[in-house]
């Protein structure tokens, strides 16, 4: 039985609404004009892993102003195809994401392993985009460790939009994770990621 990978992308959460309308007018909007869109790591999943592995990376509802609750009705949809071989990775908001349904949710599986790319541990130093209802409470992260073989947690020390502390603060909530340290990687918007493909490679 093949294992499944799914992929949590990030996103923008405000717990006021008004702070999302002025994010709107001053976003950066693609060119419309040919430019190419950049590739993300995620697609390199795919092909890293052609025969033994299923991978999906689900749209999730409305990424610009994210509501936690509208990504839990979303992701539930996925269980219908879950089997007992199931990886998960969150990447920023989605991190967040996956560390709070993980820790606050039931959970009909067993993972064989959780990625955590770059998510924050709590809303310090995040300003407007604050994360809103994709906290997770702290004293309930402890579950998480009970639905998955492994966490691994990847973050780097030069991300300027998610500091390197979060990652320390989940080390320290929870010292049995993998953290894996990096200096030049940013907030992992790259188009590749190796050494995640690496440590997936240790559980298949």
């Amino acid at each position: 039985m093949k294992t499944q990978i799914l992929h949590i992308h990030g996103g923008n959460s405000f717990s006021r609404y008004n702070d999302y309308l002025d994010s709107l007018k001053t976003k950066t909007i693609w060119d419309p004009y040919g430019r190419e869109p950049k590739t993300h790591w995620r697609e390199s999943l795919k092909t890293a892993f052609i025969e033994d592995v299923d991978v999906f990376y689900p749209s999730m509802p409305n990424s610009s102003n994210a509501q936690y609750n509208e990504w839990k009705i979303w992701f539930e949809r996925y269980f219908e195809y879950f089997t007992s071989n199931v990886i998960l990775i969150g990447h920023s908001l989605g991190a967040n994401f996956l560390a709070k349904y993980l820790s606050e949710e039931q959970f009909p599986f067993h993972l064989n392993g959780l990625f955590l790319v770059a998510g924050t541990f709590d809303s310090s130093g995040l300003g407007v985009e604050d994360c809103a209802s994709f906290i997770p409470n702290p004293k309930r992260l402890p579950e998480i460790l009970n639905k998955t073989n492994s966490v691994h947690v990847f973050h780097s020390k030069d991300d300027l939009i998610v500091t390197f502390e979060h990652a320390l603060k989940y080390k320290k909530a929870l010292p049995s994770i993998h953290l894996h340290e990096f200096t030049d990687r940013g907030h992992f918007i790259g188009s590749e990621f190796p050494e995640i493909i690496e440590e997936i490679r240790k559980i298949l």
